[in-house]
């Protein structure tokens, strides 16, 4: 495992988080944006919405036809329109308009589980509370052996036994980083893979690709 991520690291020294924001609520936005949407779009979605809400109280003030629109092209965005401002109005409310730093508050919100917890507290608080399980960690632990499971939840508790604390938050974000350049779902470029003498799904891969059955 260590062997792993120290080779990730080599290969991705500058991995991070690719959603763009500046303060606590930019990122806890930003995040709910990106439930089932690329981090592209959601970046081009908020580059004009942070400029027009920049505190909780905007987005709790803010009128929830006219937000839906402004987030439509992020997907599901009726449902992503009421988890930011009921969100915003109890952080307004409870919080003093400042988004908390804990785990166990951050998850009472509406449309906030651990995934979008644990980017948080990272990112905008360098807490360390989880690691980020996105499509990309989910399929890089199952091919590099990392977890048989397929479940977020289970698949995070797996990568928490085996990866130091310190590493959880970076750990993240050099499997996603490997999974968008190299280790793709559909093609992945395994000849070209850094980790390939290391990798159980290698050896699988090469065979398919040798029997014909990989294009």
């Amino acid at each position: 495992m260590n062997q792993i991520f120290k080779l990730l690291k080599k290969f991705y020294p500058n991995a991070k988080i690719a959603l763009n924001y500046k303060t606590p609520i930019d990122l806890l936005v930003a995040t709910i944006l990106s439930a089932q949407c690329t981090d592209k779009r959601v970046n081009i979605v908020t580059e004009a919405l942070f400029k027009k809400y920049k505190t909780a109280k905007d987005y709790a003030d803010a009128s929830a036809k006219d937000f839906e629109q402004e987030i439509r092209s992020t997907g599901f965005f009726r449902n992503k329109a009421k988890s930011i401002i009921n969100s915003a109005k109890i952080i307004v409310e409870k919080y003093h308009g400042k988004v908390p730093d804990s785990m166990e508050e951050l998850i009472k919100f509406p449309g906030v589980a651990r995934k979008t917890a644990s980017v948080v507290l990272y990112n905008a608080f360098n807490k360390i509370e989880g690691i980020t399980v996105d499509t990309h960690v989910i399929r890089l632990s199952q091919r590099l052996g990392l977890s048989k499971n397929k479940n977020p939840e289970k698949i995070e508790q797996d990568l928490m036994k085996i990866i130091p604390k310190p590493m959880w938050g970076d750990a993240a974000y050099l499997l996603i980083e490997h999974g968008r350049n190299i280790c793709k779902a559909k093609k992945p470029l395994c000849p070209q893979c850094g980790l390939k003498n290391i990798c159980p799904f290698y050896d699988s891969f090469m065979n398919k690709f040798y029997n014909g059955t990989v294009a």
